[in-house]
């Protein structure tokens, strides 16, 4: 197979502009929510029954576009390690690095697989509004509580690891040619979903389209992995707070019902 990349800084403008791209898609994909009558824009069906094809591919799309911009900035740090190496060890580091990069993306992309059936059955339940925002605040909180418990769990404390170490993955890890460079960076990705995966949940109960809660949570997941820090103490300061979300959120709901 032939990559047309001659050096990676096409490589690293091509990441570049993925990242301005996904980011300005997010951007006026939620513009409508606020600007138009409902009338007039695209809404997922309330029921799960009247979803049809066109429906599931938007929605996925919505979440693959929401992947790449949010975890690819988390990356960066891996993806420069990586370029460094591969400079020195891989004949065509450019092709390497680009194959490094697609496996990582790709693995999240179809990540977004996972979302986009939980959305629909969201949408089943009516636990989400026409407009992707949360209307069970129960479900809300069980979601933070759910993430801030897994901060706590040792296949986080692991993932978070393995990401916030890029010399000591490449050291332990490291597969020369281009066919290694796609089975590292499938690898990392699936390190990174493992770490990752309950934070992005998280959009469910703050409104899938909020655009300010998307930027919150990539802020944390790079903040998780760029911080000179163990992983252990920052993944259970994130816990911690997701867990008393969770439970202002629970009593919210509690003081609801009993109304």
């Amino acid at each position: 197979m032939k990559i047309g990349f001659k050096n990676q800084g096409a490589v690293w403008a091509l990441l570049m502009a993925a990242i301005v791209i996904a980011w300005s898609t997010l951007y006026f994909q939620s513009r409508p929510l606020e600007a138009l009558p409902m009338h007039a824009m695209w809404m997922p069906p309330s029921q799960a029954s009247a979803w049809r094809f066109g429906d599931f591919a938007y929605v996925y799309a919505m979440w693959a576009v929401m992947m790449a911009a949010m975890m690819l900035p988390s990356a960066l740090p891996m993806l420069n390690a990586y370029a460094k190496v591969s400079r020195r060890l891989n004949a065509r580091p450019a092709q390497a690095l680009a194959l490094f990069a697609a496996a990582y993306l790709g693995l999240w992309v179809l990540f977004g697989i996972l979302p986009t059936l939980l959305q629909w059955r969201l949408h089943g339940l009516v636990w989400l509004s026409p407009m992707m925002e949360n209307q069970n605040r129960g479900f809300a909180a069980g979601v933070f509580l759910l993430a801030g418990g897994y901060q706590f769990m040792p296949l986080k404390n692991a993932c978070l690891t393995h990401c916030k170490t890029p010399m000591g993955f490449l050291l332990n890890e490291w597969q020369g040619g281009l066919a290694g460079a796609f089975r590292m960076g499938f690898k990392h990705g699936l390190h990174c979903i493992g770490c990752c995966w309950a934070q992005m949940l998280i959009m469910f109960a703050v409104g899938v389209m909020n655009l300010g809660g998307m930027a919150l949570l990539t802020l944390i997941v790079c903040a998780e992995k760029w911080v000179p820090l163990e992983a252990k103490p920052i993944a259970k300061t994130l816990g911690t707070v997701f867990l008393v979300w969770g439970f202002i959120l629970l009593l919210s709901a509690w003081q609801q019902d009993s109304k």
